[in-house]
């Protein structure tokens, strides 16, 4: 927090100095806006979930205020650079996943693991609905300390709320062994809304996800 309003500060600053144009050249006004940039990169975050079919993950996600991109993937496994096939065998250890870059002065880490545990069944082991496999499971690949630590204190307190008929067993696992899905995989549900996938597992769930947290869907 401390950090992100630093970069407010230096961002009003430097706009200050922009307009008012005091001792800066045109050239010397490409480096401040450079400059601007680089503080804003600071701003923004990446989270990934695993859930399921990453189309249902992803199509959930896109919709969220403060979510800049969302991209298919595969993450956690021991071969590099899996094809879908390879994943789909249960043999490379991959999950499948979403990697959510978002903004964090828009939505944080905490709001993210709750549409995230809320939009899917976490207490199903290697499996979601008819999709059954490791490749299948709930999973949070956590990307620094932080993230790890809220994972586990999220988790820790559902389970001891029981919150659910039966344990939470979404696994907490490092970052690692990351591959972006192949294209075809890419905005699946917003290209291929009609496939029967698509109407009778995906729109339910997208539409289960708006009632629930209609106050962070995108406006």
């Amino acid at each position: 927090m401390k950090e992100f309003k630093k970069n407010i500060l230096i961002v009003f600053c430097l706009s200050i100095l922009l307009g008012c144009n005091i001792g800066v050249n045109k050239g010397q006004s490409i480096n401040m806006d450079q400059e601007v940039k680089e503080e804003l990169k600071g701003v923004t975050d990446t989270a990934t979930f695993g859930a399921g079919c990453f189309w249902c993950v992803e199509a959930v996600f896109q919709e969220v205020e403060g979510v800049i991109s969302v991209k298919s993937g595969y993450a956690g496994g021991f071969v590099k650079n899996p094809t879908y096939k390879e994943v789909c065998s249960g043999k490379t250890g991959h999950a499948e996943v979403a990697q959510i870059v978002y903004d964090s002065s828009k939505i944080s880490f905490e709001d993210l693991l709750e549409i995230f545990w809320k939009t899917h069944d976490p207490t199903q082991l290697n499996k979601q609905g008819n999709d059954v496999g490791t490749q299948y499971r709930s999973s949070i690949f956590y990307h620094n300390d932080d993230q790890k630590a809220q994972a586990e204190y999220y988790k820790q307190k559902l389970n001891e709320s029981e919150a659910y008929p039966s344990d939470v067993v979404t696994t907490i696992e490092p970052f690692e062994n990351y591959s972006e899905a192949e294209e075809y995989h890419q905005n699946y549900f917003t290209n291929n809304g009609s496939q029967p996938y698509c109407s009778y597992v995906i729109q339910p769930k997208v539409e289960k996800f708006r009632k629930a947290f209609a106050d962070k869907l995108k406006k």
